[in-house]
C-alpha cells in the first residue's frame, strides 16, 4: 500500500531520467532522448517565462492512480504502485503547464511492448481525468476501431471504479452499465468505436486511443483529434504497441515523435516516449528483452518472455511476430523478406540530378488504371574497385484511389515528390510516358523492363519512340535469382537509396513464396500493403546485373538449380 504521505514523485521522475542517461537502467537511445528532452526543459524554462513545471499537479494524478486497485491477474484487488518509468511519463506530462495555467503537453504517444500495464495505466488516467482533473463537464472517451477494442481500457476503468468504494463515495462516481458518471461535475466517460455509430460533434477532454496500431485508417484519429480543440486543458492519450502497418497513422504519429527526439521538429504540445532496440541489438539476447520491457521483472515475467525468444529463434516465421509483440520493432509484414533494418543501413543522401548522363536500367510494374504504378531507375556506378547500385523510385495513383486508400502517408508522398497524382479515377498513362521519355533524354536508359500484363500498349508506344523495352514477364524464374541478388546486395551495403519512404515501406511489405526448390517470388499479405516498387526494382536489378554483370553474378549462384535468366 502507499503510505499515508506523499512520495517525492519528482525526484522518483527525475531518479529514472538520470538513470536512463547514465546507463544504469536499460533503455534505448530515443528513450534516453525522452529523458534528455525532460532535464533541459526544467533547465531551459525555469525561469517560468514560457513554462512552469507545476510539480503538485504531476503529484496528483500519480497520488491517484496509486490508490486505485488492480482488477486482474494475480494482483488483483492490491493497490497500484507506479513503477518509475510510468511516474516519470505521468509526471511529465501532467506537470507543464504555460504561464496561463494551460496544459503544455496535449498529444501523448507512448509506444511500449505487450504486457508493460499500458491498459490499467490508461484507465487510470481515464479515471483522473473524469474525477479529478477538475474539469467541468468532463468527457473521457475511450477509442478504437471496433466496440471491443474500445471497451479495454473503459472495462478495467468500470472494474477500478467498481472495487473502490472511497473514490465513489468522493466524488459520487456512479458505475452505469455504458459509462461513468459524476453527476457533480455532469462529467462521464464512455467507450467509442467506429462500428455502427458516429463520432462527430464530440466535445473531449480526454482522448484515450489504445492500440493505435491496429487503426487501419486514419478516421478515428483524426476525428478524434479536431474533437479536442473545444477545450482549453484537453488530452489525446495514445498508448500502443509497435505494428505492422508502416503506412498507417500510428507511424506517421510515431516518425513525428521520433523527429521531435531527434530535434528534426519542434512541437512543445507532443510528449513522446518510445520504448524499444536500437540498431545492431541482439533481439536473441536477455539483455534485449531488459532494454525493450521497462516492467521487465514486474509484469512482464521473464521465464514467459524468454521461452517465446526461443521459440522464435528457433522458427523464423515467429520472429517477426516476437520482435514486433515484445521487443517493439516495427516489421511491415508479420513475415518480412527484406532484412529492413540492413534496408535502412543503406540510405544515403544522395539526388537523383547526380546521376545525369549515367548508365541506367529502368523498372516498370503497372498496376490496374485504378491502382498504384511504380517506376524505379537503377544506376550501376564502379566504387572503389566494385559495382555500387543507386535506386530510385516514382510512383502514380489517380486521385479517387487515393481518397478510397487507408494509407494515411500517401498524402505526404506526394508532398514529398515520390508519389505523382492524377486528377480522375484512372491513372494518366500519358503522364508516366512523358516522363519515361524525360528520363531517357537525361539518362542513359540501357532498358526498361516491362511485364506485358497490363502495359503492352504503353509499351508499344515507347518502343516506337526507340526507347529500349523489355518484356520481363513476372514468373518465379525470372524473380528469383535478382531477388536473391538485391538481398545480398542490401546486406553488403552495395545497393543504396535516398531513404524514400514509399519504396522503404514496399519493400517491408514483401512476403517471400518459397518454393521447394528455394526459388522466391515476391508476395504481399493483404491487398493494401503494396510492393509494385519493390517488384519494379528487382525487374531493374535483374536487367542491370544481366547485362551489366552476368559474369559475378553466375559466381555469386554457381550452386543454383535454376538458370540464371529464362525469359
Amino acid at each position: 500500500m502507499p503510505s499515508l504521505s506523499k512520495p517525492n514523485y519528482f525526484e522518483i521522475s527525475c531518479r529514472y531520467a538520470r538513470g536512463v542517461l547514465s546507463g544504469r537502467i536499460p533503455a534505448c537511445s530515443l528513450v534516453k532522448k525522452t529523458c534528455e528532452r525532460q532535464l533541459d526543459d526544467l533547465d531551459r524554462y525555469g525561469d517560468g517565462k514560457r513554462f512552469i513545471y507545476d510539480a503538485e499537479a504531476g503529484d496528483r494524478i500519480c497520488w491517484f492512480i496509486e490508490h486505485l486497485t488492480h482488477v486482474k491477474g494475480e494482483l488483483a484487488g492490491q493497490e497500484i504502485k507506479l513503477e518509475p518509468w510510468q511516474v516519470f511519463i505521468l509526471h511529465t506530462t501532467f506537470s507543464w503547464k504555460t504561464t496561463e495555467g494551460i496544459r503544455r503537453f496535449r498529444r501523448v504517444y507512448i509506444e511500449v511492448p505487450r504486457g508493460n500495464g499500458k491498459s490499467s495505466l490508461s484507465s487510470g488516467v481515464a479515471l483522473f481525468c473524469l474525477c479529478g482533473d477538475r474539469e467541468p463537464g468532463a468527457e473521457v472517451y475511450s477509442f478504437a476501431t471496433t466496440r471491443d477494442q474500445a471497451k479495454i481500457v473503459f472495462g478495467d476503468a468500470k472494474e477500478m471504479a467498481r472495487q473502490n468504494p472511497k473514490l465513489k463515495r468522493a466524488f459520487d462516481l456512479q458505475v452505469l452499465a455504458t459509462s461513468l458518471y459524476v453527476p457533480k461535475t455532469n462529467s462521464y466517460f464512455q467507450a467509442k468505436s467506429a462500428e455502427g455509430s458516429t463520432l462527430d460533434g464530440l466535445n473531449t477532454h480526454l482522448a484515450v486511443i489504445d492500440e493505435l496500431h491496429a487503426h487501419k485508417t486514419r478516421a478515428v484519429y483524426d476525428v478524434v483529434e479536431t474533437s479536442l480543440g473545444k477545450r482549453r486543458n484537453s488530452l489525446m492519450w495514445v498508448i500502443t504497441t509497435a505494428g505492422f502497418d508502416t503506412a498507417g497513422i500510428c507511424y506517421e504519429v510515431r516518425s513525428f515523435v521520433k523527429q521531435i527526439l531527434n530535434k528534426e521538429a519542434q512541437d512543445e504540445s507532443q510528449f513522446g516516449i518510445i520504448y524499444g532496440l536500437d540498431e545492431g541489438d541482439d533481439w536473441t539476447s536477455e539483455e534485449a528483452l531488459q532494454k525493450a520491457n521497462p516492467n521487465w521483472g514486474v509484469s512482464v515475467r521473464p521465464e514467459i518472455i524468454t521461452s517465446l525468444q526461443a521459440k522464435a529463434i528457433a522458427r523464423p516465421s515467429a520472429a517477426n511476430n516476437f520482435k514486433t509483440k515484445h521487443l517493439d520493432v516495427w516489421c511491415s509484414a508479420a513475415s518480412s523478406w527484406m532484412d529492413m533494418p540492413a534496408w535502412n543501413l543503406c540510405r544515403r543522401s544522395i539526388a537523383l540530378s547526380d546521376f545525369e548522363g549515367f548508365d541506367c536500367y529502368m523498372g516498370l510494374d503497372l498496376g490496374a488504371k485504378n491502382d498504384l504504378t511504380a517506376k524505379v531507375l537503377v544506376f550501376p556506378v564502379e566504387e572503389n574497385g566494385r559495382l555500387n547500385y543507386y535506386v530510385f523510385g516514382t510512383y502514380y495513383a489517380p486521385r479517387a484511389a487515393l481518397l478510397k486508400s487507408g494509407n494515411s502517408q500517401y498524402d505526404g508522398w506526394e508532398t514529398l515528390g515520390y508519389l505523382k497524382v492524377t486528377e480522375g479515377a484512372v491513372t494518366d498513362f500519358n503522364q508516366i510516358e512523358a516522363n519515361i521519355l524525360e528520363d531517357c533524354s537525361r539518362f542513359r536508359v540501357k532498358s526498361v523492363a516491362y511485364d506485358p500484363w497490363q502495359a503492352t500498349q504503353l509499351a508499344t508506344r515507347l518502343s516506337d519512340n526507340d526507347v529500349p523495352m523489355v518484356e520481363y514477364r513476372n514468373t518465379v524464374q525470372n524473380m528469383s535469382d535478382p531477388m536473391k541478388w538485391l538481398e545480398a546486395l542490401v546486406q553488403d551495403k552495395r545497393l543504396i537509396h535516398e531513404g524514400d519512404p514509399a519504396l522503404t515501406w514496399m519493400m517491408g511489405n514483401v512476403v517471400a513464396k518459397r518454393d521447394f526448390k528455394d526459388n522466391v517470388f515476391p508476395r504481399k499479405e493483404v491487398y493494401e500493403n503494396k510492393i509494385d516498387g519493390a517488384v519494379a526494382l528487382i525487374m531493374a536489378l535483374g536487367l542491370c546485373v544481366n547485362e551489366e554483370n552476368a559474369g559475378a553474378f553466375q559466381e555469386y549462384e554457381a550452386d543454383s538449380e535454376v538458370p540464371f535468366f529464362s525469359w
